[in-house]
């Protein structure tokens, strides 16, 4: 259920959020949808692919963020920002309402004791609700060139199903089912004038930030060996001991 209000310094003067990152927000997302002006800050944490999204069919731009469907392997460095965290989570409970901002009155991080006041007591933005604006503002335009670069990606045919098979230390097996990323045999495949036109829009610069970004996979799988591992040990320690 949502109740979606447009946001105002009346109604909502006393409103705080909970802005900081949890599973219990919506936070434990296995893929997180990103914009092209995010890569420089992502690639050296996560895998940046590409996915299709359930409704439309349409490929969006998103990171890897653990192997299972709910599931977010790096929510305790989020906790305690040491890793950056991708706008479209930030800004949650928050979305955009033609010109104005709205918010989801009925989202779970809404009216909790001890979040993040909007407003000030004369009903000016506070810095955080500032920097939510900042962020919207960001997003709009990045939306919009991040389906640019997608659209010429797949006009260029450069864009494939990745060939992913993760074989775990507890003996299962994940796989890349449904994400997709840069085609390198086609990529070098393409006539220097396209290879310039690439250059100088700045996508073979985004280009080459996802095909770096996926050194970022084995050390995904680690953290879910370690989360395992944990797991198990934790496991261990809950069984009662065996009598003589």
């Amino acid at each position: 259920m949502t109740q979606i209000a447009t946001l105002n310094n009346g109604a909502h003067r006393s409103l705080r959020v909970d802005g900081r990152p949890s599973a219990a927000y919506g936070d434990n997302q296995r893929f997180a949808q990103v914009i092209v002006g995010e890569f420089a800050h992502l690639l050296v944490h996560y895998p940046i692919l590409f996915s299709k999204d359930d409704a439309t069919g349409r490929l969006y731009c998103g990171v890897l963020l653990g192997y299972d469907e709910g599931e977010n392997l790096f929510l305790e460095e989020w906790r305690d920002g040491r890793l950056y965290r991708p706008l479209t989570l930030q800004r949650a409970p928050f979305l955009s309402y033609g010109r104005y901002l709205a918010i989801d009155l009925d989202h779970p991080r809404v009216g909790v004791e001890g979040g993040e006041s909007l407003f000030t007591d004369d009903g000016r933005p506070t810095p955080y609700l500032e920097s939510i604006r900042q962020a919207f503002r960001y997003l709009h335009a990045g939306m919009q060139a991040t389906e640019a670069f997608i659209t010429r990606l797949l006009e260029l045919r450069l864009i494939e199903p990745i060939d992913l098979e993760v074989e775990l230390d507890d003996g299962s097996r994940r796989d890349g089912v449904g994400l997709y990323t840069i085609d390198a045999g086609a990529l070098a495949g393409l006539a220097d004038a396209t290879v310039v036109e690439l250059h100088r829009r700045g996508y073979l610069r985004l280009i080459d930030f996802m095909i770096a970004s996926l050194k970022q996979l084995p050390v995904l799988t680690s953290r879910k060996n370690a989360r395992l591992l944990r797991a198990t040990e934790a496991l261990a320690r809950m069984r009662p001991s065996g009598h003589c």
